[in-house]
């Protein structure tokens, strides 16, 4: 008798499958503040959100090559930070220290003043560094601009990653 008064909350759909599609709703919200917010990890909440509907909710809508597919999105996710933000460094005639710097400043900066720490910070940090290293203010400033524009590049390519991500999942189970 338990299980009938579950289930007919809305049409047959249990309060239970409410509550874990609002959880997976959540997740994938989530995810895109873990972009501002690098303490939250923006491809596992998404992942989380994959897993409970594949073991919770239902297990035969998403086959093999979505999960293959989210794997290999997953990796470029991974990477796209690191490469867009040493990719513009560099490209501004950055170091690799200064590169390597940059890359650590954003996981500092998240910390210390969230979420304007990840912007402001490593631009700091890749100017002083590049002064240090003898290079001009003009030289060291146009690094550090590429230190911005890489954060920027690499954050515009995790929405669009996320989103295709997202967006897959839906298709494949509600069509």
């Amino acid at each position: 008798m338990e299980k009938k008064q579950v289930r007919d909350v809305i049409g047959g759909i249990s309060l239970f499958d409410i509550i874990i599609w609002i959880i997976i709703a959540l997740l994938f919200v989530a995810s895109f503040i873990g972009i501002i917010f690098p303490i939250i990890p923006s491809v596992l909440v998404i992942w989380i959100g994959f897993i409970l509907y594949q073991f919770v909710l239902s297990g035969d809508q998403l086959n093999t090559l979505f999960w293959i597919a989210m794997i290999v999105i997953t990796v470029l996710l991974f990477g796209a930070d690191i490469i867009a933000n040493s990719y513009f460094v560099r490209r501004f005639g950055g170091s690799k220290t200064g590169e390597r710097a940059a890359a650590v400043a954003v996981i500092i900066g998240s910390f210390i003043t969230p979420p304007f720490g990840i912007i402001y910070i490593p631009f700091l940090v890749v100017l002083i560094v590049e002064k240090i290293q003898n290079r001009t203010f003009k030289e060291a400033f146009r690094s550090a601009i590429g230190s911005l524009i890489g954060f920027l590049g690499g954050s515009v390519a995790k929405i669009v990653l996320q989103l295709i991500m997202i967006i897959w999942f839906l298709i494949l189970i509600l069509f």
